[in-house]
């Protein structure tokens, strides 16, 4: 394929990105599918229960950084995915020339099951991708230095959640594509159900709310949970614990949660995290050039 239908391939791929993106905020997507005003309202949600039933009551409804991680959520989200979309394409395209296709790792028939089957499979198996994409975000210290943006947040609730380095969409994308492909490349019709339940369990784990599931809290990640996930002080010898995205099953099998106590009066952040740019642009160069100590 030649320059110029390789640039055709990238740019298409981004208008259709940006269309779909723009449908959505028009209301010509449907609604159970419209991921634009689904994010808002599940915020919405979640901030108004922050807001009823706060968990550290000294902390402030327009908490530290509220509208930097507001931007992040859209920015993440919507305005970054465009940007990203033409990159995947040319991926998948390379990928398809070297004879890789989307069903080459199958180990499931997943589209031969039950539907609530299918949805099932497919949210416990992209969770262990992402958990497994966590470990190393923590593990391998150049995937730490972007990682350390979402770690700089110092007063929890709902939008931190989506606050991370634009370097982590390029990490986690690829690899939940692998996570498709293990499932002979199908994904099913329902995903979305799949994807808002696990943009809703986000925003909850990071809000500023004493939830944790009674006993199926050794299955579900939960704010008490994910708060000694962000704590500064680890214990020792631990490069990170609660590692869970949607299910805390995995640190349970793994043997990395900790919860030691359910206060909710924990420091926030990690050794250095003064040296953190405060703006988005600083956060946005962050990661690519080593600190010197």
């Amino acid at each position: 394929m030649e320059i110029q239908q390789l640039a055709e391939l990238f740019w298409g791929s981004v208008e259709n990105q940006a269309s779909y993106t723009w449908k959505s905020i028009l209301g010509q997507v449907p609604w159970y599918q419209n991921y634009f005003y689904g994010l808002i309202l599940i915020s919405l949600l979640v901030w108004a229960a922050e807001i009823l039933f706060p968990w550290r009551k000294e902390q402030k409804v327009l908490r530290k950084d509220f509208f930097l991680d507001g931007f992040y959520m859209f920015f993440n989200f919507f305005l970054f995915s465009i940007a990203i979309s033409g990159f995947y394409k040319l991926l998948g395209y390379f990928f398809s020339e070297m004879g890789i296709r989307s069903t080459s790792l199958a180990l499931l028939p997943l589209k031969e099951w039950p539907p609530v089957v299918q949805l099932l499979v497919f949210f416990v198996l992209l969770d262990f991708v992402q958990w497994l994409t966590h470990v190393l975000l923590h593990r391998i210290e150049f995937l730490w230095r972007f990682h350390q943006v979402h770690h700089s947040v110092k007063e929890m609730g709902f939008a931190a959640h989506l606050r991370y380095h634009w370097m982590e969409n390029v990490l986690y994308k690829p690899l939940k594509t692998l996570g498709v492909m293990l499932l002979g490349g199908f994904e099913p019709e329902q995903a979305y159900i799949v994807h808002f339940a696990a943009i809703t369990i986000g925003h909850l784990n990071h809000a500023n709310i004493k939830l944790d599931w009674g006993p199926l809290r050794y299955v579900l990640n939960n704010p008490v949970m994910h708060l000694y996930h962000h704590a500064y002080e680890l214990p020792k010898g631990r490069f990170g614990v609660n590692f869970g995205i949607s299910l805390s099953l995995w640190d349970y099998l793994f043997g990395t949660h900790h919860i030691p106590e359910t206060s909710g009066k924990v420091a926030l952040g990690f050794p250095g995290d003064h040296q953190m740019p405060t703006g988005f642009w600083g956060q946005l160069r962050h990661g690519f050039r080593r600190k010197k100590t």
